[in-house]
């Protein structure tokens, strides 16, 4: 099940920005990841955009894809597991 909220922010500080409620999305999208409060795709979903899409983003800020060595070990265990190593 699906849901969403609205967050309320005032059309002067919207103008002031000079952003349209996309790009702010995007923005806050990019800052939660950047963070670690937010996964690459829960991310990218928010941002509304394609999986290269926001890496093409990412990469374009210098912000570095959380993939560690620790990630990298977990994946090649499910592999194994699967049967795909």
């Amino acid at each position: 099940m699906s849901s969403t909220i609205s967050i309320e922010i005032p059309r002067d500080v919207i103008h002031a920005t000079r952003m349209t409620p996309q790009e702010l999305r995007r923005e806050l999208a990019v800052y939660l990841f950047q963070q670690r409060r937010l996964s690459f795709g829960k991310a990218r979903e928010m941002a509304g955009m394609t999986v290269w899409t926001f890496q093409q983003l990412l990469g374009s800020r210098g912000i570095s894809i959380h993939y560690d060595i620790e990630d990298y070990e977990e994946d090649l265990a499910t592999l194994k597991e699967l049967g795909r190593l």
